[in-house]
């Protein structure tokens, strides 16, 4: 009988043995499979829309796809003081590919500024304003040193302008600014 408790014991010891090397081998194995790979959710298309008229800065624009009158208008420059907002609904949503043109109030002009006397272009040796070094742009009526240096910044986060009109792109050039630049300055040859 005592032998026959002693093989018990040794054979409920050998499958405990067992039972705990097999827990911990499946504990300490690797994983098996491929990591999941957690991406950052997609993000909605922008609408781009084409604001003109009243806007210090005109041009085309992309905003988020829930954007408001409002938001446009800010990305422009706001209003100009000319601007009649009486006939703006600035919690109008926006739809890609839409232009917004805003109104002059009656009597407002879109040429800002006072009249400049006519340039003769053909006696007068064009900046162009893809190259010219800050000195060069400074002498330009209506841009100051501060004003070049951001048209030299502009150009050099956006590549090249492609037309003259482009340079209203650059914060605190407006139309009437370049109203009064456009006969001096070129984009190249």
């Amino acid at each position: 009988m005592q032998s026959l408790k002693s093989i018990l014991y040794l054979a409920s010891g050998i499958l405990f043995g067992l039972f705990v090397a097999a827990l911990v081998w499946v504990v300490v194995r690797s994983p098996s499979g491929e990591a999941v790979i957690l991406r950052p959710p997609p993000t909605e298309k922008p609408i781009i829309i084409y604001i003109t008229g009243a806007v210090p800065r005109p041009g085309v624009y992309a905003l988020p796809k829930d954007a408001r009158m409002q938001d446009a208008i800010s990305a422009a420059g706001g209003f100009l003081a000319e601007a009649d907002k009486t006939q703006i609904n600035l919690a109008a949503l926006l739809e890609d590919g839409q232009q917004l043109d805003i109104p002059y109030i009656e009597g407002g002009s879109p040429v800002l500024g006072t009249p400049v006397p006519e340039v003769e272009t053909s006696t007068t040796e064009l900046i162009n304003i893809n190259i010219a070094p800050l000195e060069e742009l400074d002498t330009l009526p209506g841009i100051g040193p501060t004003t070049a240096q951001k048209i030299i910044d502009y150009r050099e986060q956006n590549g090249p302008f492609v037309s003259t009109e482009d340079i209203i792109n650059v914060s605190g050039i407006g139309p009437g600014t370049y109203e009064r630049i456009k006969d001096l300055i070129t984009v190249g040859p």
